[in-house]
């Protein structure tokens, strides 16, 4: 998941008479069914990209402009050779995180890392957190 262009899913949005592709949280993708009825969901969304690496972070908020769901991804990139002559850009590591706040004001928080950005080997932890993770 944290290899796709966006992990957020892509929605298409009208931009200067034509149409763009923006990154927009897909906000109950790791969230379990069990969980749903527990949190509170998000009416807006504020999606903050960095330009000179590969991550991007969400904000979404109630509607009383309060935090309610956080979402981050984060890749390091590496060029690779295998033969000196042809270089590729493989994922060296990558993080992400996705976290809910539950009505009673703590947050459920999901955490995937990739070491050496390979899947198989993720290390994946839930948890349960006082505050909102950062």
């Amino acid at each position: 998941m944290t290899n796709a262009p966006c992990i957020y899913g892509h929605r298409p949005v009208p931009h200067g008479g034509g149409s763009a592709w923006e990154c927009r949280p897909s906000w109950r993708d790791d969230l379990c069914p069990v969980w749903l009825d527990l949190v509170v969901p998000p009416r807006s969304f504020r999606v903050f990209r960095d330009h000179e690496i590969a991550a991007r972070r969400v904000v979404g908020h109630d509607g009383n402009d309060i935090p309610c769901f956080q979402a981050y991804d984060y890749r390091r990139l590496d060029v690779r050779s295998d033969d000196d002559e042809e270089f590729y850009i493989a994922v060296a590591y990558s993080e992400s995180l996705s976290a809910w706040r539950l009505h009673d004001g703590r947050w459920l928080v999901y955490r995937r890392i990739e070491p050496l950005g390979e899947e198989d080997a993720a290390i994946c932890a839930l948890s349960i957190d006082a505050r909102m993770p950062r």
